[in-house]
């Protein structure tokens, strides 16, 4: 489901009876409409979140008992299948090739992408999850890597991400047991920023993304991304001298000007992101 209010874009998967396991249509899909929040000018900040009780429980089982019973090459041609055509979508003009893969594409997003994960986040769903900017969780959200207890392996670039998130020691923890954490436990490691009791978790998640949408230059957010995200492959001295040139950009956009007359005048701003 995808909707847009107050300049937040929210996108819903929707399997409520299944927690919202994984399937190839709904890769497709929310890559197309990450893609559609992009363009969107009204968007400025994206929400993705879970019908139901779970944020998603991982890839569908019914794939994964195709590949254990049928083999990969049955399992493959059943997803394309269900998936039709399409790839590709999404990509962001410029982005490293890093950020132009299967699910790790959210970071070359311009806009902030924020994980409200309302429920269990397990497997291919907490990857999904860990790609996201921000995670807020609820205080009935779960979590687990999963793959161990499926004769798996760290998938889908999660072995470099997550210990960037929670800490070498931390993340061969959850990698090797598999074990399911609560949101307390991810919050005490990183891997959420916040979490809130169920009751007034989705107003908590959208009182923060009205506020960057509302409050906060667009221009700024979608730099600071970019130089967040490309720091993580660069020395210090090169995120030095790029921020320096950064700045001097800054200074001579609409959105500093706005940032400095709605200080200086004790109104709302009115920012453009140009």
């Amino acid at each position: 489901m995808y909707e847009v209010a107050q300049r937040v874009a929210t996108i819903t998967l929707n399997r409520p009876d299944k927690l919202n396991a994984w399937t190839a249509v709904m890769e497709q899909e929310v890559r197309a409409a990450m893609a559609g929040s992009e363009r969107d000018e009204n968007v400025r900040v994206i929400v993705l979140t879970g019908a139901g009780r779970g944020f998603c429980a991982g890839a569908d089982m019914s794939l994964l008992s195709t590949v254990a019973t049928k083999g990969l090459d049955a399992a493959q041609r059943a997803q394309a299948l269900q998936a039709g055509a399409g790839s590709g979508e999404g990509d962001v003009d410029g982005a490293r090739v890093d950020f132009r893969k299967k699910y790790s594409y959210f970071p070359a997003l311009s806009k902030p992408v924020i994980a409200a994960i309302n429920g269990p986040a397990v497997g291919l769903g907490l990857v999904i999850a860990l790609y996201c900017d921000l995670r807020f969780a609820s205080d009935a959200a779960r979590f687990s890597t999963a793959f161990a207890r499926r004769g798996l392996i760290a998938e889908y670039g999660m072995a470099w991400m997550l210990p960037r998130l929670v800490g070498h020691a931390n993340a061969l923890d959850l990698l090797f047991s598999a074990r399911l954490i609560d949101g307390a436990e991810a919050f005490r490691m990183g891997l959420a920023n916040q979490v809130y009791p169920q009751d007034v978790f989705q107003e908590k998640v959208r009182e923060y993304a009205v506020e960057l949408a509302s409050n906060v230059s667009p221009r700024s957010l979608r730099v600071i991304k970019r130089q967040v995200y490309e720091a993580m492959f660069q020395t210090l001295g090169e995120a030095f001298d790029i921020s320096e040139r950064e700045m001097l950009a800054s200074l001579r956009c609409e959105d500093f000007k706005e940032g400095v007359a709605h200080f200086v005048e004790k109104r709302a701003p009115v920012f453009t992101g140009k």
